[in-house]
């Protein structure tokens, strides 16, 4: 199992707005191997708003597929769903790292 996180650093005060974007499933959803997204807001940044989008999925395999047919939409001009906006984008830079899942703890059974 494996984890990829991509940090986004967004403009002061806008970060609501960026993770709203998230809020309705897109197409990650649907890939083989794709287990969960959880969007996470930084709490009291100082210098700008910081989301962390992390995805999990059951080998890295599947998140490379998934990387992949992102990358050939946006060289084929897919794009991502949004119409075009004449506003500045509110995304000052991102940084995606990928973690190896070594242990994972579930809540334990409830008695009956």
């Amino acid at each position: 199992m494996m984890v990829a996180v991509n940090t986004i650093r967004i403009q002061k005060g806008k970060g609501e707005e960026v993770a709203s974007r998230f809020a309705q499933p897109k197409s990650v959803h649907t890939f083989e191997g794709f287990i969960r997204m959880e969007v996470w807001m930084k709490e009291d940044s100082p210098e700008y708003d910081e989301l962390k989008v992390c995805t999990t999925w059951e080998a890295r395999r599947f998140f490379d597929n998934w990387l992949e047919s992102r990358e050939s939409q946006k060289a084929h001009g897919s794009g991502n769903g949004r119409p075009a906006s004449s506003e500045p984008s509110p995304i000052l830079g991102n940084e995606l790292t990928t973690f190896t899942v070594k242990a994972q703890h579930l809540p334990a059974a409830k008695a009956e």
